[in-house]
């Protein structure tokens, strides 16, 4: 009994999920629609739903059909839709051509011996869609402007042969390398419109989604021994100054403590011969700081975590900074006042050195009744799970800042990894 569609992309996202290479998409398969339709040509997706063309996906074998599934996963994985929307602004052509190029390359690397997907290939025999690898290593903005330029010499952005004909308006199409590994003909369409129309909650809710589903399918690759590629591990891991991560994190969640005053005029706005009141920021209640003991947190670390902590203080000027050392449970506490706030790095004190239960920081809290405005908690993030009814309880937003974990991620608050 030959299978429909929708059954033959049913059984296409199992077997995916179960490969120990392409299980790290499971979730981001689920974010979303996925629907057959007679008048797609190819396949399209606006970063969040994906349409499949019946008459397409009949003639791909099981393994074109697994490698165009992945393809559009691998759109919405990046966030193509939203982060090349000025590219496409631009060229949607271009800007479609130089996403599959960067993608296309990717996914033919995870599985070279084709056992699971393999390039869809035309009635001809030609590979169809974008592949070259002359853009090895390169971004898709790289790609976009080695396009461009060659648009501007005379060639048709494709690699230097006929993948500019054949092209429709939207810009939905392939290319063709000179290299040997050529590729020409449709492989999916970009549903720019599609994409446009999402609201800003939308696009919020999707970031989240993907995030997340990525996030769950980078530990069950783990599980099964699977590969993470360069590009999706560098996703989940941006790299970003710590200190400059904690300093926003601290001054976003003691925002809110601003007030209007008549005592400066907005100077702004006296330039426009208008007299209106300015705002001042009052004082930081308190801030409170964990520093895991137990394993590698201490000695120039801790100093240069401190440092920078009393550089932010400097700024945010908090009435009282509650520092917490802790292992197993909260060894020390340290409460520095006003003035006393700046002598913190010269006079604290480390203690502890036991297990590792990071919950131990709220439920101290919690019974001491202190509650900070947010909490920064300096770790190595080797623990496992915790009470996050704990962090619930305390109602304060959490930052994690993490040294030579990279595989931390928290269950409550955001985390910074400290290089």
């Amino acid at each position: 009994m030959k299978l429909t569609a929708e059954q033959r992309l049913e059984r296409c996202h199992v077997q995916l999920m179960q490969h120990k290479d392409f299980c790290l998409f499971s979730g981001v398969f689920m974010v979303g629609k996925v629907t057959v339709c007679e008048r797609t040509k190819t396949a399209s997706t606006n970063g969040r739903d994906v349409v499949y063309g019946r008459a397409f996906v009949d003639s791909l074998n099981d393994k074109e059909l697994a490698f165009l599934v992945v393809h559009e996963a691998m759109h919405k994985a990046y966030r193509h839709m939203s982060v090349w929307r000025n590219l496409a602004k631009e060229n949607a052509q271009l800007a479609n051509m130089a996403m599959d190029y960067v993608i296309n390359l990717e996914i033919r690397d995870t599985d070279l011996s084709q056992t699971i997907v393999a390039m869809p290939r035309d009635a001809d025999g030609d590979l169809m869609g974008c592949l070259d690898e002359r853009f090895r290593g390169m971004d898709t903005k790289q790609v976009y402007d080695i396009l461009k330029e060659e648009c501007k010499g005379g060639k048709n952005g494709d690699g230097g042969k006929g993948g500019g004909d054949g092209q429709d308006k939207n810009g939905h199409g392939g290319g063709h390398s000179d290299n040997g590994s050529g590729s020409r003909g449709e492989l999916d369409e970009h549903d720019w419109g599609g994409a446009g129309e999402l609201s800003g909650d939308e696009k919020e809710e999707l970031d989240r989604e993907i995030d997340s589903a990525l996030r769950e399918g980078s530990i069950l690759a783990g599980k099964m021994k699977g590969n993470v590629s360069r590009g999706i591990f560098e996703l989940l891991h941006p790299k970003v100054d710590w200190k400059e991560a904690m300093r926003d994190f601290i001054k976003i969640a003691i925002r809110g403590g601003d007030e209007s005053t008549w005592r400066r005029p907005n100077r702004r706005m006296l330039a426009n011969n208008l007299i209106m009141p300015n705002t001042e920021s009052r004082k930081a209640k308190t801030i409170a700081v964990g520093v895991d003991t137990s394993g590698s947190i201490g000695g120039e670390l801790l100093s240069m975590f401190m440092s920078e902590f009393n550089a932010i203080c400097e700024e945010v000027m908090p009435e009282c900074v509650e520092l917490l050392y802790w292992d197993s449970y909260v060894a020390k506490h340290e409460t520095y006042r006003d003035a006393e706030v700046a002598n913190a790095v010269k006079s604290t004190k480390p203690a502890g050195g036991g297990g590792t239960e990071p919950e131990c920081v709220p439920k101290y809290l919690i019974e001491k009744r202190i509650e900070p405005q947010c909490v920064v908690m300096l770790t190595d993030g080797h623990f496992y799970g915790g009470n996050d009814g704990n962090w619930a309880g305390m109602g304060a937003p959490v930052l994690w800042c993490v040294k030579g974990n990279t595989e931390f991620v928290p269950t409550v608050g955001k985390c910074v990894h400290i290089e």
